[in-house]
């Protein structure tokens, strides 16, 4: 059936919106904000230079120059002006973020610093935990903040790369709708409409809303979105705000999957980003629907005092199926054969639901203990993770080659029913106390005391392993301030990192998951306002964790996943952000990450550069207003990697690499309304390049990049 009722009820959702606040002009405000604005609220335009402040790296906003971690935030502005869809259309603004296992039509996941995250703890939307295992919306965010780095004090349990935090656009009045396409035959439509109403402006509500028809560059790839969200604020009175957000978003797509090493020693030749490796008739597009929400009441108290309570639920349900590459003659063979057969697997995994519900109240204030002025946070939280799926269907049905694949018949077997996998609870308390000696020295001490009960579960419904684990987790940091436009650093800070779970290839009993382990990092930085719209940073940083890896033995299998090392990362990070000149904006940033193994009882992997870590990744992107033609912005970005390795010892690497991106924006007037008009163009030279070469469940991929691609818009402002 033709799918025409979600373009046609996001076209109704616009011409609805036309209604909102007609009489509006009377008493809205000149700068678009809304009055009840506890907390604050930040409403980016267009020409909205950098972000000052931050909520990734605390329990609420906190200017950057102050805040003693690595912090990115890229804007609403340079989203729409990028035209980025996917969180991988983001994070190539900065250089120490890189992809790790990506590919086109499943969900993404990343990595920071060297280190993947974890999909169920490193993702966030206004600072609860979301299901990773979803594209989470960029329409309705006002900003993506990345905190680089380990973040125990944040979240308790996660992977010591960092966070991710979504932050979502607060009620306005807003009206616009835009309309795009790409190269390859796309068709988008997304609409942004908000009012505040009430005498005094109290209420207000915002509804973003898209339906994008996906024409894949990859042949067979196609697939649909729908996106609708609804966020709404009260101010109950002058010191009290009631907010609510809601998101929801269901995908289908065909799922590209990545090659693997031609006898587990050499990268594939002589292919194309635009190919499916195994098209068949059977194969059916991953579907995805995700349901995300949260409620925050923030209240003042006592002068200098304030309260938050948070708590929401993030809900992704996916439907897995493919027919899927893996290994050659053997099952348990993990990569392609040397002249590039490979077998092919029908490869069902129905209803898979991953859920996170997330609580969290905070009291925040300040006080005076003689000449120390202290800014303290107190605060608890409660998580609870669960994984509710079947074991599915992974069965063996032929063979192809990277050359080309024949028809193949699909698996007669049938997926059994969904059950619990995982039941994660976790209860914490949380403080932190930055203390103001003086003008120019600050400290910031806090700790998070974590009480976590994990429960995984195998198919017959008992209890499988029970974990158990009461640990604080401690961060430090002093802050040295020579002039007011500067901050000098030095942290401290440890987390709890969940051990990952054996690949059913090894010796291991299936499902065996390692124990978890305490991750530590030192981090040193300086942070510099070189003018009121430009921010120069430069951090060094150390983390150790655990290594967690196959280790070659005299076992069946010839393998057994173990836990045995240490991983140290140790790298320096650069950065510029902001305008350069009145008409040049700047965003630039430098990462060179040393990821070496050490101690595995395996000699050919000590010391050897982590998988998928390049040694150094450099990020340019400018935006420069054309003088004499007014609204016109021409953009460019530069996006370098040097060779990343593909297997452990080293012997394998994929080549350095340059892309190229450019694009142009112009701001027009069209029937008494403004309207922007952008072009994009990514892979402007069409490289031909490996983007990644992330693993998943224990196997590696290499994945290619995106063949050069056109994007076009226009969104016009009512």
């Amino acid at each position: 059936m033709k799918r025409i009722a979600p373009l046609a009820s996001t076209l109704m959702l616009t011409l609805a919106g036309t209604s909102f606040g007609t009489a509006r002009a009377a008493d809205q405000r000149e700068d678009g904000e809304n009055r009840d604005s506890l907390p604050t609220v930040n409403v980016s335009a267009p020409g909205a230079n950098r972000a000052r402040s931050a909520s990734v790296a605390g329990f609420d906003d906190a200017p950057l120059l102050d805040t003693p971690a690595s912090v990115s935030v890229v804007s609403a502005a340079q989203i729409s002006n990028q035209q980025s869809r996917l969180l991988s259309d983001v994070v190539k603004n900065d250089a120490a973020i890189g992809e790790n296992y990506a590919p086109v039509g499943y969900y993404e996941n990343f990595s920071i610093r060297g280190i993947t995250l974890d999909p169920g703890s490193a993702y966030r939307i206004d600072g609860l935990s979301a299901a990773g295992e979803q594209s989470i919306a960029l329409e309705n965010k006002e900003r993506v903040e990345f905190l680089k780095g380990v973040a125990g004090l944040q979240a308790g349990v996660v992977a010591a790369g960092g966070l991710v935090n979504y932050v979502t656009k607060r009620p306005a009045d807003v009206r616009s709708v835009t309309l795009g396409t790409d190269s390859n035959g796309s068709r988008y439509l997304a609409t942004d409409l908000g009012t505040l109403f009430g005498e005094h402006k109290q209420f207000g509500l915002r509804i973003n809303a898209a339906h994008e028809d996906i024409h894949s560059y990859v042949n067979g790839a196609d697939g649909w979105r729908d996106f609708a969200s609804l966020a709404g604020s009260w101010a109950i009175t002058s010191k009290t705000l009631l907010q609510f957000n809601a998101e929801y978003q269901k995908k289908s797509q065909h799922s590209v999957a990545g090659y693997q090493l031609l006898g587990g020693t050499t990268l594939p030749t002589n292919v194309s980003p635009r190919t499916m490796l195994t098209p068949q008739s059977w194969a059916q597009p991953v579907r995805d629907a995700s349901l995300n929400y949260n409620l925050r009441l923030d209240t003042e108290l006592a002068a200098g005092w304030r309260a938050y309570v948070l708590a929401g639920r993030s809900r992704a349900v996916i439907d897995d199926s493919t027919a899927f590459p893996y290994g050659s003659g053997t099952f348990a063979s993990t990569s392609f054969a040397a002249n590039g057969d490979f077998d092919v697997y029908d490869y069902r995994v129905p209803n898979d639901e991953r859920r996170n519900d997330d609580a969290q109240a905070a009291v925040i204030g300040k006080f005076d203990t003689g000449a120390i002025l202290h800014e303290l946070t107190v605060g608890l939280a409660l998580t609870r993770r669960v994984i509710d799926k079947p074991d599915g269907v992974n069965d063996l049905v032929g063979s192809g080659n990277i050359a080309g694949t024949p028809a193949l018949p699909a698996s007669t077997l049938v997926s059994g029913p969904a059950y619990r996998n995982l039941d994660n609870r976790q209860k914490a308390v949380f403080a932190t106390d930055r203390l103001h000696f003086s003008r120019q020295w600050q400290a910031l001490v806090g700790g998070r005391q974590v009480w976590m009960d994990e429960q995984a579960y195998s198919s017959g419904g008992t209890v499988s392993r029970f974990t158990h684990r009461n640990v604080f987790l401690p961060q430090l940091a002093l802050i040295f301030k020579p002039i007011d436009n500067m901050s000098l650093y030095g942290s401290y800070a440890e987390t709890l990192t969940l051990g990952t779970t054996a690949p059913f290839w090894t010796s291991n009993p299936a499902g065996t998951t390692l124990p978890p382990s305490v991750a530590r990092q030192l981090e040193a930085g300086i942070k510099y306002d070189a003018t009121a719209e430009l921010a120069l940073t430069a951090a060094l940083f150390r983390i150790r964790k655990a290594y967690e890896y196959q280790q070659p033995d005299n076992s069946a299998t010839g393998f057994t996943y173990v836990q045995q090392g240490r991983q140290t990362n140790t790298g320096i990070e650069l950065g510029a952000n902001g305008k350069l000149t009145p008409r040049l904006q700047l965003g630039a940033s430098a990462a060179i990450t040393r990821a070496r193994a050490s101690g595995t009882g395996t000699a050919a992997y000590d010391d050897q550069q982590a998988v998928n870590v390049p040694r150094l990744r450099t990020t340019v992107y400018a935006d420069y207003a054309v003088p004499g033609v007014d609204g016109l912005n021409v953009m460019g970005s530069w996006l370098y990697s040097s060779s990343k390795p593909v297997t452990r010892d080293g012997s394998v690497n994929l080549p350095a690499v340059h892309v190229f991106n450019t694009g142009v924006r112009y701001q027009l007037r069209m029937g008494g309304h403004s309207a922007t008009l952008r072009l994009n163009i990514d892979n402007v030279f069409d490289k031909r390049y490996w983007k990644d070469a992330g693993q998943y469940l224990g196997d590696s991929y290499v994945h290619l990049g995106a063949p050069r691609t056109a994007r076009l818009s226009l969104q016009t402002d009512f």
